[in-house]
């Protein structure tokens, strides 16, 4: 049973009036929108999450949302460490939901207990940074007065997967917000989807939210991979021929080393891309990205690779990650040329990406691209594009010792002195810092540029 907790602290500002033009336009007949408590008919935005054991996350979590809602609503699913003291000393609205393995049922219930005319539903290691949040704040009250929007139901963002380091590993299309009806509520008790068509979404390519789960210890992942796994067999067991939720299966068991697990997540695969049934498609890119992987792993399947790749053009034409994938099975087959070109359109992709785009990996982590590219150029003797794709990456990264070693080689094997490329240097490094200048050094000795590493001494 679901029990609401009275707050110990309030956020002062919570219920402050919020500049924002008038709604009206574009709503359902019969609707009745939620107003402001001060009565003010402006849009309103109600943050909700759900939380076990997420303390180390609740100040971010809650904290980029003080200036754009007007209240944060959290149900706790019997968090054990500081989570619900926390929420509370920040002025949340905190609520108790017993667990039952559903996912929907909790995310539903926060929902219930929101009175914003719009909702933000976010998880505790997902947070916008703040003129992202005021982003989404601004495009709200311009899809409510402007009425250019009126079948808009819910506004999707780009979501950005971190790893330790904070690198952006990969990235996928997240619905942030949305309006507060009671038609609208998420289904599934794993891998949860909000009940909304896919037209009645505006998609706002100019903001993001950053997700540091990716950042979990292994056990902590290989903990939540065995809960899904078993979720979504129940699951099944209510819809045995939902692909969605077998591919989704599929992809949690690709999370084990054990051989009986890659046979079923094969199996899955294998039934979701043969089926003809429609499915995600964050899904079925992900089905394909699994087998070529796997083709890719042995050098006696790199046919069936390219040819794996080939498919999944078919149906995602615009997908930089299975250019970038045709490209490296090429080079793995020694086809540098034919690999080049590849990639080289990839690189075009990536500086002007399709709306339909489905990419997982590559546009988040451009710098596989660049690095994939710098080698095949080097397998062509092409000292000019190993020195302009070596550069590219330490703009990216300036940490990578060997790429900086060949950075400084083959400018050397293209007639730059040691004397011109300081000041190319001077533009990724700070001279000045004894550590740089000792990186630089050791880089430069390796690529024999003695002189260089002379004048860093």
């Amino acid at each position: 049973m679901a029990k609401k907790k009275k707050n110990k602290k309030r956020n002062p500002q919570r219920n402050a009036p919020r500049p924002s033009p008038p709604m009206g336009f574009g709503m359902p007949v019969g609707f009745t929108v939620p107003r402001a408590p001060n009565g003010s008919g402006t849009p309103t935005l109600s943050l909700c999450m759900i939380t076990k054991n997420e303390e180390k996350n609740m100040e971010l979590a809650l904290g980029w949302a003080k200036e754009v809602t007007f209240e944060q609503i959290v149900v706790d699913t019997g968090s054990t460490d500081r989570t619900v003291e926390i929420a509370e000393n920040m002025g949340a609205k905190v609520f108790h939901f017993d667990w039952i393995d559903d996912f929907a049922a909790a995310k539903n219930h926060a929902i219930e207990q929101a009175s914003g005319s719009w909702i933000a539903f976010f998880d505790a290691d997902e947070y916008f940074l703040q003129p992202d949040a005021e982003r989404l704040k601004l495009r709200i009250s311009q899809i409510e007065s402007s009425g250019a929007y009126p079948d808009c139901l819910a506004i999707g963002i780009t979501l950005i997967n971190l790893d330790d380091n904070g690198t952006q590993i990969s990235q996928l299309m997240k619905v942030c917000a949305f309006r507060n009806r009671q038609d609208i509520r998420y289904e599934g008790r794993i891998h949860e989807m909000l009940k909304v068509p896919e037209k009645s979404i505006v998609h706002l390519d100019d903001t993001v939210a950053y997700h540091t789960g990716y950042s979990e210890s292994v056990s902590i992942e290989k903990q939540k991979a065995e809960r899904n796994v078993r979720l979504l067999r129940e699951e099944l067991k209510s819809n045995p021929s939902d692909m969605n939720i077998k591919a989704y299966l599929a992809d949690a068991l690709t999370s084990r080393t054990d051989d009986e697990g890659q046979r079923e997540a094969t199996q899955l695969y294998t039934e979701v891309l043969e089926s003809g049934k429609k499915t995600y498609n964050k899904l079925r890119v992900k089905a394909y990205l699994y087998f070529i992987r796997k083709y890719m792993a042995n050098n006696e399947t790199l046919l069936q690779a390219e040819e794996m790749c080939k498919r999944a053009l078919k149906d995602f034409p615009d997908t930089m990650d299975f250019i970038y994938y045709l490209g490296h099975v090429k080079s793995e087959m020694g086809d540098y040329k034919a690999a080049f070109e590849v990639l080289k359109e990839c690189e075009i992709k990536l500086k002007n990406p399709s709306p339909r785009d489905e990419s997982i990996f590559l546009p988040a982590s451009p710098i596989r691209l660049f690095g994939l590219l710098m080698m095949v150029a080097n397998a062509l003797s092409d000292s000019v594009n190993v020195f302009n794709y070596s550069f590219l990456i330490l703009t990216i990264d300036k940490s990578k010792n060997e790429v900086l070693t060949a950075c400084i080689s083959t400018a050397i094997k293209q007639g730059i002195t040691e004397a011109e490329l300081t000041p190319l240097l001077a533009q990724l490094y700070d001279l000045s810092n004894p550590e740089e200048r000792n990186f630089i050094k050791n880089a430069a000795k390796v690529a024999g540029a003695a002189e260089l590493a002379e004048k860093l001494l």
